[in-house]
């Protein structure tokens, strides 16, 4: 199926849907101001659409972009799955918004639903404690390290050392460097799967903890990790859980029972909120006992007729405002309270079936094996950027490519557990039509949607960000 994605066009030149702002078609004149003259401005244009016009605006400008709900979005790990809109309508309720600096006795309902969500984590992976604050999964991963970090501190016992797998996501490696330690990396063995021997061999008395995500970025479950976590805390370190991949897991095993002592959730995959970016999402964090007493300040917990806000002991302080992104939190919620133990379990029997059953579908090699939650193609002797591009035309959104490394031209693709089988079998077909395709035909899409191929490497370095720069 080639995909045509709406684009903008005047006098037969293709070009952009332009900016209100040059739609601008009417002059306001200022009056005095008491600022400065060069802070100030004699006149300004302003756009003055009726309603149609600004609603066609917008709509167009939706249409230009590719989004889930536009069609499958298999970026792997780290990915965009359609999340129901239901929860959106819960958070923006009337009685949600409320502001921070209540007092206790006025928000009994927001820290209920606080104290909730902190025992629903806590029994899904297995954790005594849970941490709302963070307000990403970047976040919660250096959240959960500088718990580690402190929890070391505590016991006198400095440690330098962070060992991570060369298949980790390249956050474990900037959050451990972020918090002041070394970087370990371990090799994989020939499966895909950490070498024991490398990290028996690895870790010591400067190891503060192994960040491990099980399953790993290959889709491969860690069958070893019992032994694994032995290793780790008979050298005197903790055991950290990356949960990007939890949504493999819901309903059939607990990081916790694995030997995990401290996790961060990503509830924007696994439980339905919008991506963090850093920053506007939500990236709870879960410890064992041992550890409780370190969490972010503020944590609720329920005392005689209600619940209140208090700081651990030991508290490595705040690391957002308040009680983290509330309305983000109110989302995890709605969506964990619909499905229940059943709906969860089944939503991971779903993405594990949808991962192993694209595999299969398509021409790709696809090495290691059977998989949990995603998988990693190998676009081989095509590159991997080249076909991930061409994807764009079949309309659907490319996955990850050329990482994991261990993967010659790597593309990895997770389906998650919200697409139908059409939906798959559309997937398969585009990366089938891609792998036939040549070269020259590869390196010069993506031919149809509104934005063409762009120089990455320019836009990372020189990035514009904001539409005057446009112009330059």
């Amino acid at each position: 199926m080639i995909f045509d994605q709406a684009r903008w066009t005047a006098d037969d030149d293709e070009r952009y849907e332009p900016l209100l702002s040059e739609k601008a078609d009417r002059e306001v004149e200022i009056e005095d101001s008491p600022l400065p003259d060069e802070l100030t401005r004699d006149s300004l244009s302003l756009p003055d659409p009726a309603e149609p016009e600004l609603a066609r605006h917008y709509t167009r400008l939706s249409q230009m972009n590719y989004g889930v709900e536009n069609g499958p979005f298999p970026l792997g790990s780290c990915t965009m799955k359609y999340n129901p809109s239901f929860t959106e309508t819960i958070a923006a309720r009337e009685d949600a918004a409320i502001h921070p600096d209540r007092p206790e006795s006025t928000m009994q309902g927001t820290l209920a639903l606080c104290h909730r969500l902190q025992d629903y984590l806590g029994r899904i992976g297995g954790m005594d404690a849970v941490t709302l604050q963070p307000p990403a999964g970047a976040a919660g991963e250096f959240t959960g390290i500088q718990i580690a970090k402190a929890y070391h501190q505590h016991n006198d016992d400095e440690r330098s050392e962070v060992v991570i797998p060369d298949s980790a996501h390249g956050t474990n490696f900037a959050t451990a460097a972020m918090a002041g330690y070394e970087v370990v990396e371990l090799p994989s063995d020939d499966d895909g799967r950490v070498d024991v021997d490398a990290l028996s061999a690895a870790v010591g008395e400067e190891t503060a903890a192994l960040m491990l995500t099980n399953p790993n970025t290959l889709g491969l479950f860690e069958r070893d990790i019992e032994e694994i976590a032995d290793v780790v805390h008979d050298a005197g370190g903790l055991l950290y859980y990356d949960g990007a991949n939890l949504n493999a897991l819901l309903g059939r095993a607990r990081p916790g029972d694995m030997g995990f002592d401290v996790m961060h959730y990503n509830v924007h995959k696994t439980f339905a909120t919008p991506h963090g970016g850093g920053g506007p999402g939500a990236g709870p964090v879960g410890v064992t006992e041992e550890l409780a007493e370190f969490l972010p300040d503020p944590h609720v917990r329920e005392v005689s007729g209600g619940y209140e806000h208090y700081a651990p002991e030991h508290s490595i302080g705040k690391v957002h405002g308040y009680y983290g992104n509330w309305p983000v939190l109110v989302k995890a919620f709605a969506y964990i309270a619909r499905l229940g133990d059943a709906g969860l379990a089944d939503a991971s029997a779903k993405a594990v079936l949808n991962a192993n059953y694209l595999a299969e579908q398509i021409s790709y090699d696809v090495p290691f094996g059977p998989f949990h939650h995603e998988f990693v193609a190998s676009a081989a002797p095509q590159d991997a950027a080249d076909a991930a591009k061409r994807m764009l035309d079949y309309g659907v959104h490319p996955p990850t490519t050329k990482w994991p490394e261990i993967v010659d031209e790597a593309l990895m693709t997770e389906p998650t557990e919200a697409e139908s089988k059409r939906s798959l079998d559309q997937l398969a077909a585009a990366f089938d039509a891609v792998a036939e395709e040549d070269d020259a035909t590869l390196a010069s899409a993506p031919e149809r949607p509104a934005a063409k191929r762009i120089d990455q490497v320019v836009a990372a370095r020189e990035p514009r960000l904001s539409w005057q720069a446009l112009g330059e």
